[in-house]
């Protein structure tokens, strides 16, 4: 008996071992990767900025200014502009093109040119570097004079990937270590609770806040982080004017970053997403905010 104890602690030890081993493991390459996504994302900020430069010199605008670029969700930004101006869709493209060889992050890439008044998409593209796969359009149509902004979502690269699989792989193995642990344990049963999973019903639709999902006739419909927030205050209290100061209080004054008509893009892009049911609706409360609307 004395002899089986003093193996199992012997095992012990060398599994806290193997957990501290691998808890430094993940830290390190967690920091090493970060710090140079860091570097390189602030160097495509100025990429950006360069991008919005050009635009308006071959608008024949020197003087105005390029805005500060805004980080609108996960690998996707904006470029705003201090005055209305004019573009030709072949030289964005080409501008783009080159400027963005020169981020080591970008592979592919979207672009969307947003109409200021009510945030409708006036031009769009795909860049890839498979070369086949790009998609450009409407080559030539120089477009009028007016408020712009630019949206360029990129595509994950493989560096981000990579350190999420590192980060994957370490969470396994320590998951692995603390099942080992904790395997004596007496498991207790629980049960799932409905009301406890995250899931609001919205008319026909359901809304999951934790995947960041609609659901609608059994298809799922990805949103983005600052839309599931948008969305959730909306879900939280449907049929009832949420102030438009409040939506921009809880969702960006908070996060320090610049507000602009970010608000009224994201209101656009959540009632495109909910109209596969046609009782749900975002509207305007002229003078005060929005409401969301859920017909019987």
């Amino acid at each position: 008996m004395l002899v089986r104890r003093n193996l199992l602690q012997v095992k012990r030890k060398h599994l806290g071992g193997l957990l501290l081993l691998t808890v430094l493991s993940i830290i390190c390459v967690a920091f090493s990767m970060t710090g140079n996504d860091d570097f390189n994302f602030a160097r495509r900020e100025i990429l950006l900025r360069r991008i919005g430069h050009e635009i308006l010199l071959q608008s024949g605008d020197s003087v105005s200014r390029v805005l500060p670029v805004k980080t609108i969700a996960k690998n996707e930004y904006q470029i705003s502009f201090e005055n209305a101006f004019t573009f030709q869709p072949e030289s964005l493209v080409n501008t783009t093109q080159r400027l963005l060889a020169e981020d080591p992050l970008t592979s592919d890439y979207i672009v969307n040119v947003l109409n200021c008044a009510d945030a409708s998409v006036v031009y769009g593209y795909a860049i890839s570097k498979n070369k086949k796969d790009d998609i450009v359009a409407c080559i030539g149509r120089r477009q009028p004079i007016a408020c712009y902004t630019i949206n360029i979502k990129f595509k994950p690269t493989g560096i981000i990937t990579a350190r999420n699989g590192y980060l994957l792989g370490g969470l396994t193995a320590l998951a692995f270590v603390g099942f080992i642990f904790l395997r004596s344990a007496k498991p207790r049963k629980t049960f799932p609770d409905s009301q406890d999973t995250g899931i609001i019903t919205l008319g026909s639709m359901l809304f999951d806040a934790e995947n960041r999902k609609l659901m609608a006739n059994g298809n799922a419909i990805d949103l983005t982080r600052t839309e599931t927030r948008v969305l959730g205050i909306f879900a939280l209290s449907p049929n009832e004017t949420i102030e438009r100061s409040r939506l921009q209080k809880e969702i960006w004054e908070d996060e320090g970053v610049i507000v602009g008509r970010s608000l009224d893009m994201f209101i656009s892009k959540l009632r495109k997403k909910l109209e596969f049911d046609p009782n749900i609706k975002i509207v305007v409360i002229r003078g005060k905010g929005y409401k969301l609307e859920i017909s019987a």
